[in-house]
């Protein structure tokens, strides 16, 4: 499960990695873990993420905080780029050595620096907080080293007092089947706009087809199909919201090969047509701007 990543540097050289990047979509680094904590910033681009033991869509301006040795990626979507058909973000690299520094020399940051690592699940941020965070780490861009220093305090005070925090992830248990549970989940993310069958799915992971069928329901309360046409709805609902591409294209994209029953499934899951599901998220947010 380890990797080490290729944008975060074991020099000392800084007390923290910043990183601001650009790249196409599927440049990505996999799922990984550190012993590092992690800030990520989405600037550009949406998809899915796993972080621990949640599979959830993820959307541009999220700032996720990870604690160490959370497995975590993000699978961005092909089709929500910026014009030079690249996504953006920031992550921020920084360990805990640092943290403990940082009490000991700065007794002012004594109570925030153990707020945080009194935390142990990943969180993301959300109302003038999230506002708060976004402006300050996109500030650090042009920023030399001593500001980038100055904002980063500033990031670790707000993200320590923060109460408004959503769980987006959990330390995965060293138990055997959310192991397993997580490198099925991992594969649907890299394959779910395909055709999956059975056998391939249970032989990814070592399974007899019975026995995955009865371990995937047991884990989930659903079965396998069930859960993968649902997690290709969830799927085509950001791409709703997010892209400007025709609800053909929706379907493909999102591993259904006929547009009636994806309509259908679309409709038994969401209670409303894909086009209508589009034009009410365009009603919701038009009356939020007024």
């Amino acid at each position: 499960m380890k990797q080490n990543l290729k944008y975060y540097p074991k020099a000392r050289t800084h007390t923290f990695h910043f990183d601001h990047i650009h790249i196409k979509w599927n440049q990505q680094v996999p799922l990984h873990q550190q012993e590092t904590w992690e800030l990520s910033y989405i600037i550009t681009g949406s998809g899915v993420r796993i972080i621990g033991d949640i599979v959830e869509n993820f959307s541009k301006g999220e700032i996720i905080l990870i604690p160490p040795n959370i497995p975590h990626c993000w699978s961005f979507d092909e089709s929500v780029h910026d014009s030079e058909g690249n996504i953006e973000n920031i992550t921020i690299v920084f360990e805990n050595d640092f943290l403990e520094s940082c009490k000991n020399i700065f007794p002012e940051l004594l109570h925030s620096i153990s707020e945080l690592q009194s935390n142990e699940n990943a969180v993301s941020f959300k109302n003038e907080l999230l506002e708060k965070l976004q402006t300050l780490m996109a500030s650090m861009i042009h920023q030399n080293g001593i500001e980038r220093l100055s904002s980063f305090i500033k990031l670790l005070e707000l993200v320590s007092y923060c109460k408004e925090m959503q769980v987006v992830g959990r330390p995965v248990s060293e138990n055997k089947k959310e192991k397993k549970l997580q490198e099925i989940y991992l594969f649907i993310l890299n394959n779910f706009q395909r055709n999956i069958t059975l056998e391939e799915i249970s032989r990814s992971v070592g399974m007899q087809k019975s026995s995955f069928c009865v371990f995937f329901k047991k884990m989930t309360g659903k079965s396998f199909f069930t859960y993968l046409t649902e997690f290709k709805i969830e799927s085509s609902c950001q791409m709703l919201l997010k892209t400007k591409l025709s609800v053909a294209e929706i379907c493909i994209a999102s591993g259904f090969s006929d547009i009636p029953y994806y309509n259908r499934v679309f409709k038994k899951i969401k209670n409303v047509p894909p086009t209508q599901f589009r034009k009410n998220a365009g009603l919701i947010n038009t009356s939020e701007m007024q």
